[in-house]
This record gives structure tokens, sequence and C-alpha cells, in this order.
């Protein structure tokens, strides 16, 4: 029935949470929905979305534009960052009805964060469109860098980690008959988004590193960078692979150990210099207690890489003295 004239057009739905099925809470959190609004504008370019709370008290409202799509989210995550390369590399592309979006960026940290999107839905335990993409990255990259002579003949090709080091990637499908893995819809089964992503995202990331030497050899040196810290953990696994816990073999040299075998009762003191050490050897009852003298002001492992840390005779020391792994190890 038409009742007037209108220029406005729209859906309006009401939503009233049971107490009887949402057991823990029915009160709406407004930072979780705002942050859930904000990554949608991110996805749906150009799109304006508004969230407001109107519950007296704590009233407020946030509206959300963005032009750039995934590029712009992969910016306001590399916000705090210092980035390798200035602008994100952005990937469109369309097969089989499938559209892939994908923009990546790296930065000078240690870890990757890279979020995977089917149809808007967080696929945040991945799926084939991610498997796709990190395969291609690895693939793409490795071949770049031989074919510009930065490996060496026999240089090992990175590793997937090591290529991923310090990536924020955004990864957005659109699939007209997703297939999710379990009921919560947080991971894509799919195999030919597996095979689409890898092969879009592989040629145009080829072309971008063609057409921009300057990033691609960034991205590749971050790469080697990795792998450096890989084999330096490596190094690290072996410093401290002792027959026992207080195994006198392989000690530091300056190390004054104690004669008991029993680690809940050994204690070690690390002393600044030879001279403070030749105090404590006097001072302390050989049975239970070890003195390991060391340079003072050896190096801030808080800012220096692992590979860095591990060239320091003194680091070397303590690691090789304790015997308990370093880092995840």
């Amino acid at each position: 029935e038409v009742i007037g004239d209108t220029d406005k057009t729209g859906t309006i739905t009401h939503f009233v949470p049971d107490p009887e099925i949402f057991k823990e809470t029915t009160v709406y959190d407004y930072d979780l929905l705002s942050n859930r609004v904000r990554e949608l504008a991110f996805l749906t370019k150009g799109v304006n979305i508004t969230i407001e709370d109107k519950r007296e008290g704590q009233e407020r409202k946030n509206e959300y534009h963005y032009e750039g799509g995934i590029k712009s989210y992969v910016e306001y995550l590399n916000r705090s960052k210092e980035v390798v390369h200035e602008e994100p590399i952005y990937i469109e592309g369309e097969k089989d009805g499938i559209t892939v979006e994908v923009a990546l960026q790296y930065n000078d940290s240690y870890t990757s964060n890279i979020y995977s999107f089917t149809n808007n839905i967080n696929t945040y335990e991945g799926g084939t469109h991610e498997a796709g993409f990190k395969t291609g990255l690895t693939r793409v990259i490795n071949d770049y860098a031989r074919r510009k002579g930065i490996f060496k003949e026999n240089d090992p090709n990175l590793s997937g980690d090591d290529v991923r080091e310090g990536l924020t990637a955004i990864i957005s499908i659109k699939h007209p008959d997703p297939q999710f893995e379990g009921q919560t819809k947080t991971k894509l089964g799919n195999s030919e988004a597996r095979t689409i992503t890898d092969t879009l995202f592989s040629s145009a990331l080829e072309t971008f590193l063609l057409e921009n030497p300057d990033s691609a050899r960034k991205i590749v040196e971050k790469g080697l960078m990795a792998a450096r810290a890989r084999m330096a953990a490596k190094k690290a696994r072996e410093l401290t692979r002792r027959k026992s816990a207080l195994e006198i073999s392989n000690l530091p040299g300056k190390l004054a150990d104690c004669s008991s075998k029993d680690p809940s009762i050994s204690e070690l003191y690390i002393v600044e210099g030879d001279s403070a050490g030749g105090s404590a050897k006097q001072g302390r009852d050989r049975h239970f207690q070890a003195i390991l003298p060391l340079r003072g002001k050896i190096l801030n492992v808080e800012k220096a890489r692992l590979d860095k840390i591990l060239s320091n005779n003194e680091v070397r020391s303590m690691i090789t003295a304790h015997g308990t792994g370093i880092g995840e190890d």
C-alpha cells in the first residue's frame, strides 16, 4: 500500500537479546561494536557506516568512511610503526566469479599480522585463500631475489616465516559459494580459492617488484635479516645443548663452577669485571655457589636482533652457563 512520497530508503532492524539464550550478558559493548563497524567500512571502500549509542549517560557517535578500503586498513594497522616502504602494495583481481583483494606493507617489527576475510567474514583461522597468499608471497620474493642476483647460487631460499616477518596484510575475497570448515565460519575450505588467490596475487606482486626496485630490495633485505636471526636462533639452541643441567664441559672459561650437581640448591652469581670476580670467588661457598665474571654494559638486548645478540661473547657465556635455552627454546 502506497502511503506517501519519500526521498529516503533503507531497512530498520530491531534486535533485543534474549537473556535465556545469551547467558553471559545482554549489555552491548560499544567499543567492540565500533571496532567491527570500522572493520566493515575498511572492507567496503567508499561506504559510510555510522554507529551511535543513545543510552542515557553513554551517548556517543562514530562515522567511518574509507576511500582506500583495505589499503587504508593496512595503513591504520601500521600507523604507530616504522614502515619499510611508504605505500602499501594493493592488488585486486577477479577470476571465475571470485574477487580477490590484497593489501600489504612491511614494518620494522619482528612479527607478522595477516588478517583474512571472505565476504566480509573474518576468517581468523585462515583457510585456502590465506594459504594461497602465503605460498605466492614466498615463491615470488625468492624468485625475484634470485633473478636479480641478490642471492648467491648456493644460498638457500628464504622460508615462509622469513618473508612474512614484519608483514601487515589484509586478504579479502568475495566468493559466490563459500564453504567454511566448522559452524563458526572462521576458516575457508574452498580449494579453488587457494589457486585463484595464489595466481592473481603472484602475478600482480611480481609486476610490483619489477616496477619498484627500491621497495623490492628493502623487502628482500628484510627477509634476509629474518633468515640470519633464524640461523642465530639455531646456534643458540646448539649453545644450550648440554648433557645435563650442570655439565662442566663447554662451560665458559671464566666461570668458577660449583661442585654440586643438584640444580635445586646451586646458585650462579654474575659479577662485573675480573676483579669483582676474584673477590666473589674468595667469599663464596664452593659447594653450591658459582661465579661468572662478565664485562659491564655489554649490549642493549631490547633493541638488538638475535643474530647480533648471539655474536656477543658475554651473552654467549651467560647462555652456556645457564644451560636453560633462550627465547622460545
